[in-house]
């Protein structure tokens, strides 16, 4: 007889095992599958966190090689790759580790292997046993979105997986998409010394940000050293003896036009990415997808299942690893018969570029086309005291409020400490706040956090110090 559990998560990423873990600590029998041996998902092993690393050190040799004088300090700076990469490796393991002691320390069972939906009751690991449970949750997350007619060879062209490794630094790098993941790993490789080119469909980078911060974020990037073209498309890479060649349109051109050629060494693809439900099975159980391939869930998270839901990436919304956390813990609250919600106008994201790029609820142009009435706050770090002690005074902070109660209705942040200046922002819309009640809430001084004060006393009246 095979072992009974009240839940089997498939998919050890960050709403997979948080939801895991909630779970067993409410008193449910757990089990977490996943193909990779270490828990952590996509996030932890080959996203998220050696992403950041990479960053992290980059952004330490390139303030050390382009600012270090400017603090009296001079040095001789040389980049080791492999230790680089060796370190975050390191990082990756540790975090990776930490997972399943938390899994051991609060009883979950873990399960390395691919998992198929058997049925509304029954998970089959592949090769191995059929798990007996009263409730499946679908936390597998999303892969790299390809081109056609491009080949990824995780070599010379490649994913984020593979921008992750590369063992010297690329004479030129293009990037295949102006988004969140592109423009980091092209970052990354940048500040190394790489050439980074950005080729993206749209007219602009990062459509999902605000457009005014966007142009600002731009700006900083092409100073940095990055080249962008913007409205093209690539339709054909060919590999040549020595470097690879790009076939590059603007987006709204026939094949019969002559494209623009760029070579370079290395291209990485980041043109999104897509749900990863490739062989659970869901249609020979009956769970609905979009036509997108998302699964289609209720307010509670469940599929066209009742005891199946779904979390995280492979639900409608952005692919945020905390957006996916928080829909974990709401989908164990529910079934432990407690209340749970999950506030989608309060959800934060974050480009860990330099300058970070931060956001929360509206953009200026989504209170526009939806025709709110709204005013605007804005606050220079080049008027705030501890950007100037830094010496890194680029970008400002903004705030979208409804014009008639002054509620707070987005946060859009450019420059250093947007990342963790964003978590207040995010915090007083989760409680409602109105901009005046951010500007007379007391600020450390010097704080870039100021710089939010400020830009709240300028929604509502006016700011002191510009």
């Amino acid at each position: 007889m095979s072992e009974q559990f009240d839940l089997v998560v498939i998919g050890a990423g960050p709403g997979g095992y948080v939801a895991a873990i909630k779970a067993a600590q409410l008193g449910m029998k757990v089990a977490c599958v996943d193909k990779r041996s270490m828990a952590g998902g996509t996030c932890l092993n080959i996203g998220c966190i050696p992403s950041k690393a990479l960053l992290t050190s980059s952004h330490k040799y390139w303030e050390a090689r382009e600012h270090f004088d400017n603090h009296g300090i001079i040095v001789d700076v040389k980049i080791d790759i492999k230790k680089m990469q060796l370190r975050k490796t390191n990082v990756v393991t540790e975090l990776t580790k930490g997972v399943a002691f938390l899994f051991r320390k609060n009883g979950v069972t873990f399960i390395n292997g691919s998992a198929s939906i058997k049925s509304s009751t029954q998970v089959q690991i592949e090769g191995g046993a059929t798990l007996e449970t009263k409730s499946i949750l679908i936390a597998t997350g999303s892969v790299s979105a390809t081109l056609p007619n491009i080949d990824i060879d995780e070599e010379h062209i490649v994913t984020s997986t593979g921008a992750l490794d590369f063992e010297k630094v690329p004479k030129h790098l293009v990037v295949i998409g102006g988004g969140v993941i592109g423009l980091e790993l092209g970052s990354v490789w940048a500040r190394l010394g790489a050439a980074v080119t950005v080729v993206e469909y749209f007219d602009r980078i990062v459509p999902s940000i605000d457009s005014e911060v966007a142009t600002a974020f731009q700006k900083s990037l092409v100073a940095q050293g990055i080249v962008f073209r913007l409205g093209r498309k690539v339709v054909n890479i060919v590999k040549q003896p020595k470097e690879l060649a790009l076939h590059v349109m603007p987006a709204n051109s026939d094949t019969t036009d002559m494209p623009e050629i760029i070579t370079c060494d290395k291209v990485l693809v980041a043109t999104g990415r897509r749900p990863n439900t490739d062989g659970l099975g869901l249609q020979s159980v009956g769970i609905e997808t979009d036509k997108r391939g998302f699964v289609t869930v209720n307010t509670h998270y469940q599929t066209s299942v009742a005891n199946i839901f779904a979390i995280g990436d492979v639900i409608p919304g952005p692919m945020l690893a905390h957006k996916a956390e928080e829909e974990g813990i709401a989908v164990v609250e529910y079934l432990a018969g407690q209340t749970a919600h999950v506030n989608y106008d309060a959800i934060p994201s974050v480009i860990y570029t330099q300058p970070e790029v931060a956001s929360v609820g509206l953009t200026e142009d989504q209170a526009k086309e939806q025709g709110l009435t709204y005013k605007i706050g804005k606050f220079p770090f080049l008027a705030n005291s501890r950007a100037k002690a830094t010496g890194d005074t680029t970008g400002f902070v903004k705030i979208v409020a409804d014009a008639k109660t002054d509620k707070v209705l987005g946060v859009h942040i450019i420059g250093e400490q947007a990342g963790n200046m964003i978590a207040e922002a995010t915090l007083a819309m989760e409680f409602c706040a109105s901009s005046e009640d951010i500007a007379r809430t007391c600020h450390a001084h010097p704080t870039h956090s100021e710089a939010l004060k400020e830009a709240a006393m300028a929604t509502y009246s006016k700011a002191i110090h510009i």
